[in-house]
């Protein structure tokens, strides 16, 4: 962790910081209105959600990331840019999921190049299993979109096989994991992958 990025998360952090509670977050005294709310499960460095709040200012944003270097980094650059619309919290995203996030409040989820674990005997650790997908369908409002990336064809298969088989949800493609053509900002970790010559996969379903 650099300097900088301590003094984001000492300083900016009760600015922009969010904090597990016993009850469900109230986005509309947090954001000060109602609009549009995009979530993020494990943004890095945050470079996504900085282009997407800067090209969507009517919209509200949230964050979740365990890496604290990468909050301190995102912390500062919402700071330099003066944007309002983005709360991030520190913290295990599917206790975030659970308390905290109210039922049917997001419009969009997104997960992009979540860790594979991509051993067998790891697979458990994945983010996405049958919990995720039900947790997922109390969280999104009807129509809400569940938006997803990955460089590794096998996880991407197995998300997209979740997905397909819940009820509470219907593919935006033809197949639910198709190479990426889905307007998005391009993040270190695609460009990893990329360089590696990895195939990226985009997975989209909406909330029925």
């Amino acid at each position: 962790m650099t300097p900088a990025q301590r003094r984001a998360l000492e300083t900016l952090l009760p600015r922009y910081g969010l904090h597990t509670a016993s009850v469900p977050w109230d986005f509309v005294r947090l954001f000060e209105r109602d609009a549009p709310r995009t979530l993020e499960i494990g943004f890095g460095n945050g470079e996504t959600l900085l282009a997407l709040a800067q090209a969507h200012a009517d919209q509200d944003f949230i964050g979740i990331e365990v890496h604290r270097p990468g909050v301190g980094y995102l912390l500062n650059r919402l700071a330099s840019e003066n944007l309002t619309n983005v709360r991030v919290i520190c913290d295990d995203a599917l206790e975030v999921l659970t308390r905290c996030v109210p039922d049917a409040s997001l419009d969009t989820l997104l997960l992009y190049f979540p860790d594979p674990w991509p051993k067998k005997r790891h697979h458990k650790r994945r983010l996405v299993q049958p919990e995720f997908v039900a947790l997922l369908a109390y969280k999104l409002k009807n129509g809400g979109l569940f938006r997803a990336a990955t460089d590794w064809t096998e996880y991407a298969e197995q998300m997209s096989a979740l997905l397909s088989s819940s009820a509470d949800f219907i593919s935006t493609t033809t197949d639910g994991a198709v190479p990426q053509t889905l307007a998005r900002p391009l993040t270190k970790f695609e460009q990893r992958g990329l360089r590696l010559g990895h195939p990226v996969f985009d997975l989209a379903f909406r909330r029925r």
